[in-house]
């Protein structure tokens, strides 16, 4: 596994103390998004499609530190959009890496070797670079020509200046097993520290909704991808019961609040994927969401969802309560056949509601209020000389 052992120590420690204190829901990962911005398009991103007086704004320096300490995770991810458009960036990962979390600065990569400079190799930061497969899945994914060269590029460059570099390969229904093999046999040779992978999912505002991936499918696709690892020592930065769990080898539950997100919005409810809402304060997040109307089983849009920001903390809780069962897998790897573990039964879901759109019409509503207060204090100014 490619999780640093100080990681594995701290997150550990973090997860048993709440145990022992009968803490039933606590994060494990704060999902940051300083801006929504990105210089890439993605057919299957459900992130960029805003209004551009919302693409516009940023998140401040003091706003994201708030979040870290409001939340406490031990682990931060600071995602987008494409964070190193963010003018401050370099202040907001010294400001978590002061805190003594773990940062994993998510980016396409194609601003990463002429913003390097601004950081500084730390074991507690990481680079985690998004590629969806190799040079043709990739540059088809986020629908440019040449992104994958350049983000291979960067990754060697990142390596050679001594930085812990990870990717972050999400995976669509046209992915062939085969090839994805072959894809983390090559990022494994360029000497990446970790793989983190998932199964897409159907962002209602993603302009493709025609290539996600259904539970089902999830797991006979992983299944197939264990099976070609032929020996090859992939590095997951994931937990070994996560990625067992992709391969339809365990039951699990979602755990939305183990991954809370924080963006221009607010908190963002329920979950990294659902944009369901938001809240002022992380404290009202936690205690005024409804958590239990959320999840496979429970909710229509969550019905086929098996990502990591909603699966990983479920695995990892499993993981410190189990260590022996996660070090077997971690040993023997994920098993490939036999019957797959019982679904969760979809008979009781309730229906998807389609309310995304309402915090986007009213932040457009108050930047509106704003640029008119703006336009007039002007005149006034110019009046009173």
């Amino acid at each position: 596994m490619a999780i640093p052992l100080q990681q594995k120590i701290r997150v550990g420690a973090y997860v048993l103390g709440r145990h022992l204190r009968g803490v039933r829901r606590y994060p494990l990962v704060l999902m940051l998004e300083p801006l929504f911005r990105c210089n890439l398009a993605c057919a299957g991103c459900g992130k960029i499609d805003y209004p551009d007086p919302i693409l516009n704004q940023r998140l401040s320096v003091a706003e994201c530190l708030e979040a870290v300490d409001e939340c406490g995770a031990p682990v931060v991810v600071v995602a987008g959009g494409e964070p190193l458009l963010h003018r401050e960036i370099d202040e907001i990962v010294e400001g978590i890496i002061a805190r003594k979390k773990f940062v994993y600065l998510c980016t396409n990569a194609l601003l990463l070797e002429k913003k390097i400079d601004q950081f500084k190799p730390n074991p507690f930061f990481a680079w985690t670079v998004h590629l969806d497969g190799d040079r043709e899945d990739h540059d088809h994914s986020v629908c440019q020509p040449g992104v994958y060269d350049r983000a291979v590029e960067a990754i060697r460059f990142a390596k050679e200046r001594g930085f812990r570099v990870n990717i972050n390969a999400t995976l669509f229904d046209t992915a062939e097993p085969e090839r994805v093999a072959r894809f983390f046999d090559a990022v494994t040779e360029m000497g990446i520290d970790g793989i983190t992978v998932s199964p897409g999912y159907a962002y209602e505002r993603a302009p493709d909704q025609a290539h996600f991936l259904s539970r089902r499918r999830t797991k006979e696709l992983f299944r197939e991808i264990f099976k070609r690892q032929n020996g090859s020592r992939w590095s997951f930065n994931q937990s070994s019961l996560f990625l067992d769990f992709l391969a339809g080898n365990q039951t699990y539950h979602c755990t939305p609040w183990g991954n809370p997100t924080r963006n221009y919005f607010g908190w963002q409810r329920p979950c990294y994927l659902l944009g369901e809402g938001y809240t002022r304060t992380f404290k009202e997040l936690m205690e005024e969401t409804d958590w239990d109307s959320y999840g496979t089983g429970n909710y229509e849009k969550c019905a086929q969802c098996m990502v990591h920001s909603g699966y990983e903390a479920t695995a990892v809780v499993d993981s410190v309560h189990n260590p022996l069962k996660a070090a077997m897998i971690s040993l023997r790897g994920v098993r490939t056949t036999g019957a797959m573990a019982p679904e969760i039964p979809l008979d009781r879901q309730r229906p998807a509601e389609y309310v995304f759109s309402r915090h986007v019409e009213e932040a457009m509503a108050r930047l509106n209020r704003g640029s008119d207060r703006s336009k007039r204090e002007p005149q006034r100014a110019g009046g009173a000389g």
